[in-house]
């Protein structure tokens, strides 16, 4: 099972089109977002995904009310953080802010997904697999990626545009 992992795309919608595309190109079985939607019409936007939409509401969604009808309306599931998942007999946590993965939490899972600070990371810690696409909302082109996690092989690779 492959996942494609979203960070950060704070209403960037001309960003969040091309995620959507290159999601769809790769085949991923699921879609999750570590947080910072920021408004609904991205929501909208990611309702093109082929695969489900799963995710946590990260610092700046502020418009709750809203990002959690239009969850509903399109059948996404997002939750405050921490979201725990089992994916090909994976256990995977996903939060927005690196802060709240506390050794113990790592502990717990094989695949730990976060955002917040735009920076790209994939490590192992406390035997987890820890992982941030990095920048997806930035203007400048090829300067933005999303991830994609291999859940079979614990293998990560970067699509960048």
């Amino acid at each position: 099972m492959r996942i494609g992992v979203i960070s950060d795309t704070h209403n960037h919608l001309p960003n969040t089109r091309r995620i959507v595309e290159l999601l769809n190109q790769a085949g991923v079985d699921r879609v999750v977002h570590t947080g910072d939607v920021t408004q609904a019409k991205t929501l909208r936007a990611l309702a093109d995904l082929e695969a489900p939409l799963f995710g946590v509401f990260g610092n700046n969604d502020l418009e709750r009310p809203d990002l959690e009808s239009t969850c509903r309306e399109l059948g996404q599931h997002f939750v405050d953080p921490p979201l725990h998942l089992l994916w090909a007999e994976r256990r995977i946590v996903v939060v927005h802010d690196p802060l709240d993965l506390e050794p113990s939490l790592l502990a717990e899972v094989d695949v730990a997904l976060h955002g917040h600070d735009h920076r790209h990371r994939a490590e192992d810690s406390a035997g987890a697999l820890v992982f941030n696409p990095g920048e997806c909302a930035g203007h400048l082109p090829g300067h933005n990626q999303v991830g994609v996690v291999d859940l079979l092989r614990l293998e990560t690779a970067l699509l960048r545009f």
